[in-house]
């Protein structure tokens, strides 16, 4: 547990990750599709969004139900998440604006 004392470490292991319904889009991470030549419409996913809170939004397939049976050991989808799958092209041009910490 390292320098953490047990009050704390029962904090820390107790915070848990949820979505926040309430974020706001603040920017795109790389390119559109429609700048990638991904899609014919302007609006279109897949697309990755930098959220206000600090949150990432990715806008792509749902392909949970291909994937979910077959997934790796100790990997699991819960109640309300879905496998979304981008290409590789819209992942690459998002890089340059992925914060390094």
């Amino acid at each position: 547990m390292g320098n953490l004392d047990l009050d704390s470490w029962s904090s820390v292991v107790a915070e848990k990750w949820e979505a926040k319904p309430s974020a706001s889009f603040l920017r795109r991470w790389g390119k559109s599709s429609h700048e990638l030549g991904q899609t014919s419409g302007d609006g279109s996913c897949p697309d990755i969004w930098e959220l206000d809170n600090g949150d990432v939004a990715i806008i792509g397939s749902d392909l949970t139900a291909a994937y979910e049976a077959r997934l790796p050991d100790g990997v699991s989808v819960d109640p309300g998440e879905r496998i979304v799958i981008i290409p590789r092209k819209t992942i690459l041009a998002a890089k340059a604006d992925i914060p390094d910490a």
